[in-house]
């Protein structure tokens, strides 16, 4: 009996009615459904949830595998010393070396993710009595994208049941909650297993093993690194290329921003909230550096050396760009209104190299940022809302006084 039939079975007598939900799950995602509607006027539309976490997947896959390039390249680098003038095309950082490394570190890290997540989908979708729906397809590619390339596999399921299950099926499931998913997951690892989401050595692939061999570059991001007072030894192609320590989807800043032209091109992001994000970021990275010009910060001051960090340069690195682009623009946890756009991704940008500066422990706050604008992205909506209906009001009060006043 195929699949269909065994579909039809379940809708029409009732045979095995509990896994309805699996069943139209596997069944959608390998077929298109064929369901029509007869009555009523409805709006018709090439897009629908599958096709639109399709769309945010397809830019996410040149990131993935430059990733697992740039993780067998930092392990190889950190042993054999890095190499010099480095370009885009060069021989040292694509080989099948490279990849074989990154893709035995990655490929686990993505299969954990997705049977993890999907299968608590599938649970809840069951229990509920509710279709599957296709939400966690884009979180599962993002969770592995994010965290370090050691996280134990057993650490990353535990997250994965906390981020789907407290940060999104509680809500209601896909479309009903309000924090990112997959960043949820992230806070998770990073707040109950502190010492594997920081340090210099998580983010280069064996770096425990990796003791007592030359060490040509340190392993810990630059953010680490400018925390600390250490000098660079990147150049600034090196940072925007990607060719630097950190996690797998955040070191290239050029693939996301390829892949932030194709969500927009798609309409399947906000440049809205992209635009502000980065302007926010430029207006507290350009306040730090006048701080800095007009002496009130010193050299040898704790936070000295991230606030000398050239504002541009907060762009091109830690997850700031990832960030931005992928998970801030979220439709559903993000802000709707056109206003409450702008102000929204202002905030995650200015509230992001805030946290960089201020916080030395975790200079990375583009995750806090945007968790915290998720909260406060309704409230943001509702004040816009209010201050439309009151200007509305305003505007119709005056139009009643002139008509009654001059007919």
């Amino acid at each position: 009996m195929g699949l269909k039939e065994k579909l039809h079975n379940i809708k029409e007598k009732g045979k095995g009615k509990k896994w309805l939900s699996a069943y139209s799950a596997f069944h959608t995602f390998v077929y298109t459904p064929n369901e029509t509607t007869h009555s009523g006027g409805h709006i018709k539309g090439a897009d629908d949830l599958k096709r639109v976490m399709t769309n945010v997947i397809i830019p996410l896959i040149p990131i993935l595998i430059f990733g697992m390039f740039n993780v067998g390249f930092q392990h190889n680098a950190a042993i054999n010393g890095f190499p010099e003038g480095m370009s885009f095309f060069s021989g040292d950082f694509w080989n099948l070396d490279n990849l074989y490394i990154g893709a035995v570190k990655l490929i686990p890290l993505i299969l954990v993710s997705y049977v993890v997540g999907l299968g608590i989908e599938v649970f809840f979708a069951t229990i509920n009595k509710h279709e599957v729906e296709e939400g966690y397809f884009v979180t599962g590619m993002l969770v592995p994208l994010i965290i370090p390339i050691d996280t134990p596999l057993w650490m990353l399921a535990v997250a994965i049941v906390f981020g789907v299950v407290i940060g999104k099926e509680v809500f209601g499931g896909t479309g009903m909650n309000i924090l990112n998913p997959a960043l949820t997951i992230r806070a998770f690892l990073f707040f109950a297993y502190p010492t594997w989401m920081s340090g210099d050595k998580v983010w280069v692939a064996g770096a425990n093993a990796l003791k007592g061999t030359p060490d040509a570059i340190s392993g810990e991001t630059i953010l680490g690194g400018l925390a600390q007072g250490k000098d660079l030894v990147y150049s600034t192609w090196d940072m925007f290329y990607g060719f630097i320590p950190g996690s797998v989807g955040e070191t290239s800043t050029l693939l996301i921003l390829l892949g932030a032209l194709y969500l927009l091109f798609t309409k399947i992001a906000s440049w809205r909230i992209m635009l502000s994000a980065i302007i926010g970021a430029i207006v507290m990275g350009l306040i730090f550096n006048g701080v800095v010009t007009a002496g009130w910060i010193t050299e040898g001051s704790k936070f000295y050396d991230l606030m000398t960090t050239p504002y541009w340069e907060h762009l091109i690195i830690g997850g700031f760009a990832f960030g931005v682009v992928f998970m801030a623009t979220d439709p559903v946890t993000g802000s709707q209104t056109n206003k409450g756009k702008w102000i929204y991704g202002f905030l995650i940008g200015f509230i992001s190299i805030m946290i960089r500066v201020f916080n030395p422990a975790y200079p990375e706050g583009v995750m806090l940022a945007i968790l915290l604008m998720n909260v406060f992205a309704p409230t943001i909506d509702h004040y816009v809302i209010l201050g439309n209906i009151k200007r509305r009001l305003k505007r119709l009060k005056v139009q009643k006084i002139i008509i009654k006043n001059y007919g």
